[in-house]
């Protein structure tokens, strides 16, 4: 497969994904190529998980997957979907517009939510095989483990009220006793929309994806876009869904989320979305609330 030009894909962070226009001689067709230099493995990990869950959620279909060889790094190509990224469509949205986009990605949070695992861990191989992770048992123990490494800026309210509010996320977890598939990385700006019907045409960038907790998604969909109208759309679509209570799904994302925030607040400086996982993380330790919000 010969590529007339190769260019960074807009929007991405990791330097890894580029638009390629293949040589055809049709005028050279659009497709996205990944290059999984640093985790090799995951390109045939991603390319299961794009098959597993196509027709249910709306993906790119995989055209191409190459392990690295010697010198060469492993390669996705995927076929290029319509859309604009997420993060550009939502904040020119007006209340109306945000109901309509808030019920699309509820329902894609809902749709993720129920597709089954056997247990909580990492896919390792393309037959999505599960290995159990290295980490903490809770997150009470993951919060003393965080202050231990860092956090000394923090004051001793916020550190105490840390492992508190961790505790008690432990204990709001705990009442939902199953497995699921978790995209992990479920944000506007992964989300390809139609800034004209605002339909999702495409949930992207699947490295993080494990086998986890069911509301990891509406937590990490919940984190930092907190519009009234979007929050109460996402929150009502997947509750239909799922069949739960709005302030129960609420208490479970936020509960889910306080993994992924502890991890970002340790990496506070290295990038905006870090820095804003501390401010966040740093208000709810303060306050002792799971839902506090600036």
């Amino acid at each position: 497969m010969d590529f007339a030009s190769l260019e960074p894909l807009a929007g991405g962070w990791s330097g890894e994904t580029f638009v390629a226009r293949l040589d055809d001689g049709a005028g050279g067709q659009r497709q996205v190529v990944r290059i999984h230099a640093r985790r090799p493995e995951r390109a045939e990990v991603d390319a299961a998980l794009l098959r597993l869950v196509r027709g249910l959620v709306p993906v790119p279909e995989v055209l191409d997957v190459r392990p690295a060889e010697g010198d060469l790094p492993a390669l996705l190509i995927t076929s290029f979907l319509p859309g604009e990224r997420g993060d550009l469509v939502l904040p020119r949205l007006g209340a109306a517009e945000q109901g309509v986009l808030g019920r699309a990605v509820g329902r894609l949070a809902a749709t993720l939510a129920a597709m089954p695992q056997l247990r909580p861990g990492a896919f390792v191989d393309r037959d999505l095989t599960i290995a159990p992770w290295d980490l903490p048992s809770s997150l009470g123990e993951a919060a003393l483990g965080a202050l231990e490494d860092g956090f000394a800026h923090w004051t001793p309210r916020e550190r105490d009220g840390l492992v508190a509010v961790a505790d008690l996320a432990d204990q709001v977890l705990a009442s939902v006793d199953r497995t699921s598939l978790v995209h992990s990385d479920l944000n506007p700006k992964n989300l390809l929309v139609d800034p004209e019907t605002l339909a999702v045409t495409g949930l992207v960038d699947w490295e993080f994806a494990h086998a986890g907790h069911p509301f990891t998604d509406l937590g990490n969909v919940l984190r930092f876009d907190r519009a009234p109208a979007y929050v109460a759309a996402v929150l009502d679509s997947f509750g239909e869904l799922r069949e739960v209570p709005q302030q129960d799904a609420t208490t479970l994302a936020r509960a889910a989320d306080l993994w992924a925030l502890l991890d970002l607040a340790g990496r506070a400086g290295q990038n905006p979305v870090a820095d804003r996982a501390e401010a966040r993380l740093r208000l709810v330790a303060g306050s002792g609330d799971l839902h506090a919000a600036v």
